[in-house]
């Protein structure tokens, strides 16, 4: 089973480029980040014309999740139990959503970014990460197949960045951030990707700006955290460079991984 993880900044900006990835990529599950829509404007038909049934969480023009398989799509969930709000009325953004895919519990994630160092949302990161630490523990007790997919907006080891001294004082490769995300690997998890692809100099975002992309100046940012009994099961994982070109791409790539079930 092919479950790829893709940041695609806008869905509906997106719409005609994942049609063409999904026609060619030969995708099982597609976990999907940054909608930037709301439920009522999502672009089923993109995937629904295409033999995928797809589940979808939207609040507004930020944020924003989905789940699309040609597998099975069963027992959705949004959301976690515990997960954090953020703002002066404490709301759960729409940054989770997870269902059951070919007998793998699939989750979109979109972590919050953190900001600034000093800025509360720093902090909400932190809880997010640790709350979803507690829904792994959950699920790694029930003992069936899942993995977290999604942009983790951190940058796990110093290789994952294109210059260390740029992000001095910044968010993404603070030791907080990466304590936390290892705190899912200590939990059990494995993630998959690096084994197939390692670094360094191989990432997953490019910013816009500053010419990043044909700097080479990226992040490795999205991953796939898997339960022990599907992590073993992975044959070969794949950053789809060649989607972050020409017009109108996301500025992160899709991160594939197939495993053998």
């Amino acid at each position: 089973m092919r479950i790829v993880t893709w940041n695609v900044n806008s869905v509906r900006a997106r719409a005609e480029r994942i049609g063409a990835f999904l026609d060619r990529s030969d995708v099982d599950v597609l976990a999907i980040q940054e909608l930037k829509c709301k439920d009522a404007q999502f672009p089923a038909h993109v995937f629904e014309d295409r033999g995928y049934e797809v589940a979808f969480h939207g609040l507004n023009q930020w944020n924003g999740v989905a789940v699309a398989s040609r597998v099975g799509l069963d027992d959705v969930e949004v959301g976690f139990e515990g997960v954090p709000g953020f703002g002066d009325d404490d709301q759960v953004e729409a940054r989770a959503i997870s269902a059951v895919t070919g007998g793998v519990r699939t989750y979109s994630l979109y972590v919050p970014n953190g900001r600034e160092l000093d800025h509360p949302h720093y902090a909400y990161k932190l809880e997010w990460l640790a709350q979803l630490r507690n829904e792994a523990l959950v699920r790694l007790e029930q003992d069936v197949p899942f993995v977290m997919c999604g942009d983790f907006n951190v940058a796990p080891l110093d290789e994952d960045v294109w210059d260390m001294a740029a992000f001095e004082g910044a968010t993404h490769v603070s030791q907080p951030e990466r304590d936390a995300f290892n705190g899912l690997i200590s939990a059990g998890l494995t993630e998959v990707t690096r084994q197939f692809t390692p670094g360094p100099g191989v990432y997953t975002f490019w910013d816009y700006q500053q010419l990043r992309f044909p700097k080479k100046q990226g992040m490795r940012i999205d991953f796939q955290l898997a339960s022990p009994s599907l992590a073993e099961r992975a044959t070969g994982a794949f950053i789809d460079r060649e989607e972050r070109k020409g017009k109108g791409a996301s500025d992160h790539a899709p991160v594939w991984v197939d495993y053998q079930l």
